[in-house]
């Protein structure tokens, strides 16, 4: 007789590589991967691929076009723009992998409790996540933002705040198709407590699609990031940010526009692989979201 536990394992084994096999095999799906991972090499050996450092002034060559020394030029106070684009790709995976993460974690968790606990907490915590969702993250972060004085932290916390109800949501509503599972209720009829079918049945059924979501999020908090720094609400100068790197081309673009450019290309290819990787992921292993024949 066989091991029901040993021929489930197998069977996410051979769905695992099905998965692999099919995100290899989508071009949009390795343009994205590639992307992703220049981007994330750039990012962390940064201090040795940046000609210069990314704050050290030189007013003499300000504002000089792109060139061999300078390969997409500088800045108004002399700086290399792309040691700044380097390190400002350290930022925005800081904060997008940061501010993801958390929500993702305090999101899940307030789902679960919503969606399986009792029906007053699960009322409770969706009155608190359309509240917090009635503010967009841009409006809440330029009223929060002054109070604290922006910079990174605040950043984080700002987009946390407004993400959370988002993988909430997201979480509550799968729990709430799960809970009532033939699979659930055979585990309650055999005396299987709360705290087991959360951890060893809902979970593992909702963690995948939910982190394929997640995924495709990152680059909305990187551009969420970017915005923020050029309002002024984000991180301060004289930090490497690709949105300060914006407003600064945005302030001297009469007569640059090499740094409007150094700022918009690390954001759209970030984007673009952020995305392409998402979507590639989502159609390789989540059998309910994925495309047959067509969007």
């Amino acid at each position: 007789m066989s091991d029901p536990s040993a021929a489930l394992s197998s069977r996410r084994l051979l769905r695992l590589s099905d998965g692999w096999r099919r995100l290899f095999s989508d071009p949009m799906g390795l343009i994205g991967l590639t992307l992703v991972v220049l981007l994330a090499l750039s990012a962390i050996f940064a201090p040795w691929l940046a000609p210069f450092e990314p704050n050290a002034m030189d007013v003499m060559n300000k504002l000089l076009p792109p060139s061999g020394d300078h390969w997409l030029g500088t800045d108004q106070l002399g700086r290399d723009v792309f040691s700044r684009v380097l390190y400002g790709g350290r930022v925005a995976l800081t904060v997008a992998l940061t501010a993801t993460g958390s929500a993702l974690i305090v999101g899940a968790s307030l789902g679960l409790a919503a969606g399986y606990g009792p029906r007053w907490l699960d009322n409770l915590f969706v009155l608190v996540f359309d509240t917090v969702r009635c503010f967009p993250t841009i409006i809440f972060a330029l009223a929060v933002g002054p109070l604290f004085g922006g910079g990174l932290e605040t950043v984080i916390v700002i987009i946390v705040i407004t993400t959370i109800p988002y993988y909430g949501r997201i979480v509550r509503t799968q729990v709430l198709a799960l809970k009532n599972s033939e699979f659930i209720i055979a585990e309650r009829a055999m005396g299987a407590s709360s705290l087991r079918i959360v951890f060893l049945h809902l979970l593992p059924n909702i963690s995948g699609p939910v982190l394929i979501l997640a995924s495709m999020d990152i680059p909305i908090v990187i551009t969420a990031e970017a915005g923020l720094s050029f309002l002024g609400v984000g991180v301060k100068p004289p930090t490497p940010s690709w949105g300060l790197i914006l407003d600064d081309g945005y302030s001297f673009i009469h007569h640059t526009s090499w740094l409007v450019i150094a700022g918009g290309i690390p954001l759209i290819l970030a984007t673009l692989g952020f995305t392409f990787l998402g979507e590639a992921l989502r159609d390789a292993f989540d059998p309910k979201l994925r495309r047959e024949g067509g969007p």
